[in-house]
C-alpha cells in the first residue's frame, strides 16, 4: 500500500489502481427557495428519528421500568447533546486556536465541524440529567441508547462520503476513490466507508444482539462497555488509513488526534465490561 509522500510508484501507476469513479453526488439533497437542506443534516434526522423509534420498541420489548414515553421526552435531551457537545469537542480537540481568534464562528454550525467524541460526551451528560430527573437507571438507559448510536454513525459516515471530506490516504488499493475535494487528484482510501461498515452496520449488528441475550442486557453498562470498546477499536484502526486533519497531522510523529480521543473509550470499555453494576434499581 501506498501512502501520501511514498514515490515508489509513480502518478501514472496510481492512476491505473484508481478504478472506482467517486459518485460526486450533490451534497444538497433539495432546497426550496433560499433554504438549503444538506444529506448529512439529513442524516442527523433521519438517524435521531430511527434512533427514537428503535429505542421505542427496546422499551417496550423489553424494559420494564424504562418507557416509550420516557424517549419521546429524552429525544430533545439527546438532540441538545449531540449538538452542543459535537461542536464544542470541535472546537476543543481540532481547531481550538482558530476558534479563539473568531469565537462568534463557533455558532457558524452550518459550516460544518462536528467531533463525534464531543457528541457522545454530551449524549451521555444527557443521559446522567435525564436518568436522574426520572429517578431511573442511568446504566439500563445507556445501554438502550448505545444500541441505536450506530444508526447515526453509519449514516453521518455515509454524508462524509458524499461531501467528499474526511477521506483517506493515498493508496494503491484498487477499491480506491479520486476525491476532488482532496485537491491533488491522487487515488485515496475511503475511510468513511469504512468507518461506516465497521462503527455503524457491524457495530450496530453486534450490539443489537447481545442486547436481545436476557443476561447480558440484565447486567447494565455491559452493552454500554461493548459500544465504547468497539466503537473505540474501529475508529483506531480505521485512522491508519484516514488522512489526519491538515491543520493538526500527526500528534507526536505517529498518532492522529481520533487515535488519541478514542484510547479512553478502550479503555472504559473494557472497565465496563468487567465492573458493569449486576443489580437493578433507580440508583444505578
Amino acid at each position: 500500500m501506498l501512502e501520501k509522500g511514498n514515490s515508489s510508484l509513480s502518478i501514472e501507476t496510481l492512476f491505473m489502481f484508481a478504478v472506482l469513479p467517486y459518485p460526486n453526488i450533490d451534497p444538497i439533497a433539495f432546497s426550496f427557495g433560499p433554504l438549503e437542506v444538506r444529506w448529512y443534516s439529513l442524516a442527523y434526522i433521519v438517524g435521531l428519528i430511527l434512533a427514537w423509534q428503535v429505542c421505542r420498541y427496546l422499551a417496550k420489548t423489553y424494559s420494564k421500568k424504562i418507557t416509550a414515553e420516557h424517549f419521546d421526552d429524552f429525544v430533545a435531551y439527546c438532540a441538545l447533546g449531540i449538538i452542543l457537545g459535537g461542536r464544542m469537542g470541535y472546537v476543543l480537540f481540532y481547531n481550538f486556536q482558530a476558534y479563539i481568534q473568531n469565537p462568534i464562528e463557533i455558532l457558524y454550525v452550518w459550516q460544518g465541524g462536528m467531533s463525534f467524541h464531543g457528541g457522545l460526551l454530551g449524549v451521555v451528560v444527557a443521559i446522567l440529567w435525564f436518568a436522574h430527573s426520572r429517578s431511573i437507571s442511568r446504566y439500563e438507559l445507556a445501554d438502550m441508547i448505545v444500541v441505536v448510536g450506530p444508526i447515526g454513525l453509519l449514516l453521518g459516515r455515509i454524508a462524509n462520503f458524499v461531501n467528499g471530506e474526511l477521506f483517506g490516504r493515498v493508496t494503491d488499493f484498487k477499491w480506491a476513490f479520486i476525491f476532488p475535494t482532496s485537491g491533488d487528484g491522487l487515488p485515496r482510501h475511503a475511510s468513511q466507508l469504512y468507518e461506516a461498515a465497521l462503527e455503524g452496520l457491524f457495530l450496530g449488528l453486534v450490539l443489537f444482539f447481545l442486547y436481545r441475550v436476557k443476561s447480558i442486557r440484565e447486567r447494565f453498562g455491559t452493552i454500554t462497555g461493548v459500544f465504547f470498546l468497539g466503537y473505540g477499536l474501529s475508529r483506531f484502526i480505521v485512522e491508519y488509513v484516514r488522512e489526519p486533519d491538515q491543520h493538526i497531522g500527526f500528534l507526536f510523529n505517529f498518532i492522529t488526534m481520533g487515535q488519541l480521543l478514542s484510547l479512553p473509550l478502550i479503555i472504559a470499555g473494557i472497565l465496563f465490561i468487567l465492573l458493569a453494576p449486576k443489580f437493578n434499581g433507580a440508583g444505578n
